[in-house]
């Protein structure tokens, strides 16, 4: 009987411990549940200099917050908003709140300001004359010939005392040439797309540009003859912005894409990158 129970014990403690044995290897073999690691996309617009150059800036700022940037480069002002419009954009970063309100009454898009992050000051540049006293009767200046930025050229060259406008002309108005009351110089306007007037420089006494296409130009903002001023009126209402689909604003994936582009990264690149042709607004 002795030997029959130290059998059934030994038998008891033998499958104790293979049980044992097999909830260790259990443990040892099963998979670990890792977090995957990988980020969501998120697909900007934006012309190439400064947007573009910004934008790949704070890659590492929306890697952080969980989304691997992608930036596709236009060189219009049209297609990145008819593109963000068609949902082939989640946001696109080019443009002013003025140009967007008039491009959304010309197109019927709705498209809508997620946040105003720099300013970047138009300027007067030197073409066939190099210097502001030597423009003379009849001479032809060139500026853009969208709405917003018109407005803005027509204001720059009131300022300086070459045109009188309709009176109530301001930074918030869309006006022409036709809004040109007074003209004693008879200068010939040249309304044009703003990509172009760079190029177009040796064939007009000045050019009135855009920072971004100065900027691409080879242009800074030490090179032209007159510009904005940054502190005016002008810098908020002309403030570059974060543009995305109405309703989507408020998005992770938007907000996202404004705190990095609203980073003490993001400011830093801007004032040591562009000499005063790019101006942070946050």
């Amino acid at each position: 009987m002795k030997k029959i129970l130290a059998l059934a014990l030994c038998a008891i403690l033998c499958i104790g411990l293979l049980a044992g044995c097999g909830e260790g290897s259990t443990e040892e073999t099963a998979p670990a549940t890792e977090p995957s690691g990988e980020l969501e996309t998120i697909v900007v617009g934006a012309t190439a200099v400064p947007h573009a150059e910004i934008l790949e800036a704070v890659r590492e700022e929306l890697a952080a917050l969980g989304y691997e940037l992608e930036v596709e480069i236009f060189n219009d002002y049209i297609l990145p908003n008819t593109t963000l419009a068609d949902g082939s954009l989640d946001a696109n970063y080019f443009q002013h709140g003025p140009y967007l309100e008039n491009f959304n009454a010309e197109r019927g898009t709705d498209l809508v300001n997620a946040a105003a992050i720099h300013y970047e000051p138009m300027g007067v540049y030197p073409g066939a004359k190099s210097a502001l006293d030597e423009l003379a009767e009849g001479d032809t200046i060139a500026i853009p010939n969208d709405g917003s930025n018109e407005t803005r050229a027509l204001l720059i060259l009131q300022e300086l005392g070459y045109i009188t406008l309709t009176e109530g002309v301001n930074a918030s108005s869309v006006a022409t040439v036709l809004d040109i009351v007074d003209n004693p110089l008879n200068l010939e306007i040249l309304e044009m797309n703003a990509e172009n007037i760079p190029h177009s420089l040796p064939d007009v006494a000045f050019g009135i540009i855009n920072g971004n296409y100065a900027l691409q130009a080879g242009l800074t903002g030490n090179d032209a003859l007159a510009s904005e001023d940054a502190e005016s009126d002008a810098a908020q209402t002309y403030a570059n912005i974060v543009a995305c689909r109405a309703g989507e604003e408020d998005s992770a994936k938007i907000q996202a894409l404004v705190q990095a582009l609203t980073s003490e990264t993001c400011r830093e690149f801007i004032e040591s990158s562009y000499d005063g042709a790019v101006v942070p607004i946050f």
